[in-house]
This record gives C-alpha cells, sequence and structure tokens, in this order.
C-alpha cells in the first residue's frame, strides 16, 4: 500500500507555496486532524475520505517515526464507497414486488414497482449499516521536501480527483500535475527556452500531414510532447544506440519492453495495444506508426549508474505505471525505507533527464534535421 515495498505507481505534482525545509509536528498534526471517520467530507457520489498512516487500511496513528522518512512525509489517502450489489438490488426488488403484487391476471402498476424499488433500496441500506457493503480504497503520497513535489501512488483521474482538494484543505496549498507540457515549461525554464514551448505545435511525422491531437484540450496545452518523446526515443533507439548520453554527462541505457499502446491522433483508426519483450520491433507497431498513430504508453526498462527499473511510462501525464525497482540492500526496516526514498529520487531524476535530452533535440535548431530522418525511417520501414 505505501511506497515502500513492491512496484510502485504515481502521478507526479508540484505543490505550490513556500517550501517546506524539513518536515514535523505540524505536518503530522495536520494529518491526524483530517484522518478518516474525524469528519465527513461531502462528494457527489456520497463517498467518505480521509488520509490514513500507511501501515495498513485501518491505520490512523501517524508520528513522527513512522510517517517522515528520508526528508518525506509518507501516509496515504483513504476513499471509502458504499457499492451496492446490483444484482442484489433487482433480487430484493423482484421480492418485494412479489409480495405487494399477488394478482397474476395483471402486470403490476407503476406505483407499486416505485415502492417495491424504495423498499429493496431501503433493505439494502440498512444492511449497509454494518459496513458489509463498503469498499476501502487507499491511495499512497509521498511528499518529498527535497524536490517539492508530491507523488500519489495512482494513475486515475477519479482518485486524483479526491486528493487535491483534501491536500489543499489539509496543508492550505495547492497541486499542479507535472504533466510532459509543463515539466516541458519547467526545464525550458531554466535553460531560457520557455518561448520555444510556448511557440511548440504538434508535429506531423507523417508527411503531408498535420499534427492534430485529438486528445489536447486546448491550444495552450504541450502535452502532445509526451507522445513525441516516446516515438523520438523508439526511433533513437532503433537508428542509433539504447545508450543516451543525458544533459549532467551520465548515460543511461534504455529498453522498451513488455507494451506499447498506440492511438490515432485524429480519432480515425482507434487503438492498439502490443505485448512482447520488444513490441517496439513488431511489424505491427511499424504499421501502425505508418497509418499515423502515436503512442500513448511505453514499458521501459532504464539502467543508469548501474540501477535498473522497469516501468511504463504515459505520455501526456509522464506518470509512472508499475515500477519495478532495485531490491534494498539495508537490513534494517527504516534503513530499507530510506533507501527506497533514494531510489525513487534516483528514477524520477533519471526520466527528467531523459525527457530533458528529448526537449535539448526538440526545441533545439535542428529539430527539423532530425524529424526528418524520423520521416525516412518511418517510410523505409513501410
Amino acid at each position: 500500500m505505501s511506497f515502500f515495498s513492491g512496484r510502485i505507481t504515481c502521478t507526479r505534482f508540484r505543490v505550490s507555496g513556500r517550501a517546506v525545509r524539513q518536515f514535523g509536528e505540524e505536518q503530522v498534526e495536520a494529518l491526524a486532524r483530517h484522518a478518516i471517520g474525524k469528519r465527513r467530507v461531502a462528494t457527489a457520489d456520497g463517498s467518505a475520505v480521509g488520509w490514513i498512516g500507511g501501515d495498513h487500511i485501518l491505520d490512523t496513528r501517524f508520528d513522527l517515526a513512522k510517517n517522515i522518512v528520508n526528508d518525506c512525509l509518507q501516509f496515504a489517502l483513504r476513499i471509502d464507497t458504499q457499492k451496492i450489489p446490483s444484482d442484489l438490488l433487482r433480487a430484493y426488488t423482484q421480492e418485494e414486488l412479489d409480495a405487494l403484487h399477488d394478482d397474476a391476471s395483471r402486470p403490476p402498476g407503476v406505483k407499486v414497482k416505485r415502492e417495491a424499488r424504495a423498499r429493496a433500496r431501503q433493505r439494502l441500506e440498512t444492511e449497509a449499516a454494518d459496513g458489509r457493503y463498503l469498499r476501502r480504497v487507499a491511495v499512497p503520497m509521498l511528499w518529498d521536501s527535497q524536490s517539492g513535489e508530491l507523488l500519489a501512488g495512482t494513475t486515475g483521474i477519479s482518485a486524483l480527483d479526491r486528493v487535491l482538494p483534501m491536500f489543499r484543505e489539509t496543508f492550505e496549498r495547492g497541486l499542479e500535475m507535472l504533466t510532459a507540457g509543463t515539466q516541458a515549461f519547467q526545464q525550458a525554464e531554466a535553460r531560457e527556452q520557455s518561448r520555444h514551448v510556448d511557440d511548440a505545435k504538434p508535429t506531423g511525422f507523417i508527411a503531408g500531414r498535420d499534427g492534430s491531437v485529438v486528445w489536447v484540450p486546448d491550444d495552450a496545452n504541450r502535452d502532445f510532447l509526451g507522445n513525441e518523446f516516446l516515438l523520438w526515443l523508439w526511433h533513437r533507439l532503433e537508428n542509433e544506440a539504447d545508450e543516451v548520453t543525458l544533459i549532467d554527462n551520465s548515460k543511461v541505457t534504455v529498453m522498451m519492453s513488455r507494451s506499447l499502446a498506440l492511438e490515432c491522433p485524429l480519432g480515425q483508426t482507434g487503438k492498439q495495444s502490443l505485448l512482447s519483450e520488444g513490441p517496439g520491433r513488431l511489424p505491427e507497431a511499424h504499421r501502425a506508426l505508418q497509418a499515423g498513430k502515436l503512442p500513448r504508453k511505453a514499458g521501459l526498462t532504464l539502467v543508469r549508474h548501474d540501477q535498473q527499473y522497469e516501468l511504463t511510462l504515459h505520455a501526456e501525464s509522464l506518470a509512472i505505471g508499475g515500477a519495478k525497482l532495485p531490491v534494498p540492500e539495508a537490513l534494517e526496516e527504516r534503513a530499507r525505507h530510506e533507501e527506497r526514498v533514494t531510489q525513487i529520487r534516483h528514477l524520477l531524476e533519471t526520466l527528467d533527464l531523459l525527457y530533458g535530452a528529448f526537449l535539448e533535440a526538440r526545441l533545439g535548431d535542428g529539430w527539423g534535421k532530425e524529424l526528418k530522418k524520423i520521416r525516412q525511417w518511418l517510410k523505409e520501414a513501410e
């Protein structure tokens, strides 16, 4: 349930406001005040939300030793939702209908049906009072004071929609999702290239076609750069080398592995999902590119500084799915947790630097030459 074991999935957010130099009692007490069950949070579907300590689904104990690890605040958001079984509702409705209407010579009227449904729902609500239909879901959180980022352990939009208002209410801080577009602006600002991101338009990789992308919500959005990043990386791995030199002069070895999902950016020829040890080398993957499809997510294996990571990268959000990290070497639990945080930081740094290598090419003067090579690659593959 936490970031300290198993594979990790996360969406990254930048936390607004003054940087927190060191977590302490203030943040831990804020979590305790907004723990699950302390107050009813109104939601459209009647769900209850609140923080938990992170050890297990019922853990509402918060303390410095447990919740602060290696300059990070770790906790989880619990979402409680009543999930009444639809088949049981139908069965109870039929039972109530049989009891209310005993005249087999004519069908029951609208009023009788309405009353039967109301009685059935009342029976289920009475049963639900003991929690038998309660569905509890926990979303792990890791707030890193070093980076000023919050990692939310999900890529699901509905769960993320619960995180933002709850975080603001608890800590009086906003969250900005670090998508491909926002990260492009963030990195470009450091290089004084923000104007280049402003001017960027979706690339038409197939000669004679524009770069329209239906999943880009408006003209100000630059998340399409995530799709172009995966395509650029795919081309580079197949035609140059599987080792990329990063802007800090370190090197990362990259392999496309396990899975690849592509979609028509015009919304005309649908989606395609491929599962393979090397999905980028499959003929059907190349045919999808030649048909104009763009990668929406890809399985990647990264090796940098002798650390290997396996993950699925979502193109537009740059969210991470199912990342496998190296096994911590420390024997003591606290030391393993601290080592795990260091590994997560290293993974995120590696991804940022790899994305930075793409942005250096995409926003630089040589993009036209790079695009010509990619188009030629697609044409030759055909």
